[in-house]
């Protein structure tokens, strides 16, 4: 408050309602195929990221969007370039001689997670405008504004920054493990998972697991990013266990790409595949890059079983083939990929938890820098 103090020096902050100061406008139906690469303009229905591209706009930059219909429903966005709002996208246009634009944008990034408890409808959940408008909003002066938007924006521009080197890291280890993992025919040895490999069938009691050696689906995380702690325990029963080394491998929707090398002894459920390394000639990291490669989860969706929710085929997945260069070779390409791997997928030490922190910070100062004196 000694900092908001500071930044109005006495002056008193208005309180409105925010269809007072901003106008919401819907975006209209493209009537045409969205592409994936070719067009000028993301093409946006207010969600997480852009449906595609397009070769029109119906909006200049510098906006701010929320989703209107979907389980992204209030989620808000800021885009910076031209775009199409599609029709399940709000377009928010501030009044600017009441507001800043980008405090508007900040302000209601605050309320996200409020507006999102607010979507109806039985089949495809929405957000009525007036969940969004009725909600009251601080108006301090604009120049208390344009240092409020100073200072957050120096979060949101230090996270995009790294952001953005975590997309350049992520394309030069995609790079470096196609050309390492790459190799002739008559070069090096090749087999099936199923030669050097067995799914495991020891069992461990539930009462031997706790948060953080039970591996259910849910707690591995997507794109590689190993797991984290888990919000569930089994009461009774037992369970495929898993030892140091061995890979453990989300078997439902493997298009999520779960993945974890394990570094305890702990236990995991039937929607998880546990596999044991039987073959001396190859090492356990050397196999984990060459399963964490998108050539493995490609050929696994190929041969998934089931429409909405895919399953692995465990039987095709061992006849998954594999390079087996000699352990010297697969000691050197480990050295070279763990780098990259633990500099853009770990949580604990590389750039994800960096761009986590910063935007921890981000939060903090946002929630300290637009909580104003209520009104009566």
């Amino acid at each position: 408050m000694s900092l908001i103090d500071n930044l109005l020096h006495g002056v008193a902050v208005e309180w409105k309602m925010l269809r007072e100061v901003v106008r919401l406008e819907k975006g209209n139906q493209l009537n045409k195929e969205l592409l994936l690469d070719d067009g000028r303009y993301p093409a946006y229905n207010g969600g997480i990221s852009f449906s595609g591209y397009t070769d029109v706009y119906n909006y200049e930059g510098n906006k701010t969007i929320i989703s209107q219909g979907g389980a992204s429903a209030g989620f808000v966005n800021f885009v910076t370039t031209k775009f199409y709002a599609n029709a399940h996208c709000y377009v928010v246009l501030p009044k600017i001689e009441l507001v800043e634009n980008r405090f508007i944008y900040h302000f209601l990034k605050l309320n996200q997670e409020r507006f999102m408890t607010k979507q109806h409808g039985a089949g495809i959940p929405a957000l009525r405008t007036s969940e969004i408008l009725e909600v009251p909003i601080p108006v301090p002066p604009l120049p208390v504004q344009k240092e409020i938007v100073r200072i957050l924006d120096t979060f949101t521009e230090l996270t995009a920054e790294l952001t953005a080197e975590l997309t350049a890291r992520k394309k030069q280890y995609n790079y470096y493990r196609e050309q390492l993992l790459n190799f002739d025919e008559s070069e090096v040895k090749w087999k099936t998972l199923g030669e050097v490999t067995r799914y495991a069938s020891e069992r461990i009691s539930y009462d031997k697991l706790d948060k953080n050696n039970y591996v259910g689906v849910d707690n591995l995380l997507q794109n590689k990013q190993g797991k984290t702690i888990s919000t569930y325990l089994p009461q009774s029963g037992n369970y495929v266990k898993y030892n140091i080394c061995d890979i453990l491998i989300g078997n439902i929707r493997p298009y999520l790409k779960k993945i974890w090398i394990a570094d305890c002894i702990g236990g995991t459920n039937g929607d998880v595949l546990v596999i044991n390394i039987i073959d001396v000639s190859i090492s356990p990291r050397y196999l984990y890059h060459v399963l964490a490669d998108d050539k493995f989860f490609a050929f696994n969706m190929k041969h998934a079983k089931g429409a909405k929710m895919p399953r692995g085929n465990k039987n095709k997945i061992m006849e998954y083939v594999i390079p087996i260069p000699s352990l010297e070779e697969q000691e050197r390409i480990v050295n070279i990929l763990d780098n990259f791997d633990l500099l853009t997928t770990s949580i604990s030490e590389g750039l994800p938890k960096e761009i986590k922190l910063r935007q921890k910070q981000y939060e903090y100062y946002r929630d300290l820098l637009l909580t104003f004196p209520k009104h009566n």
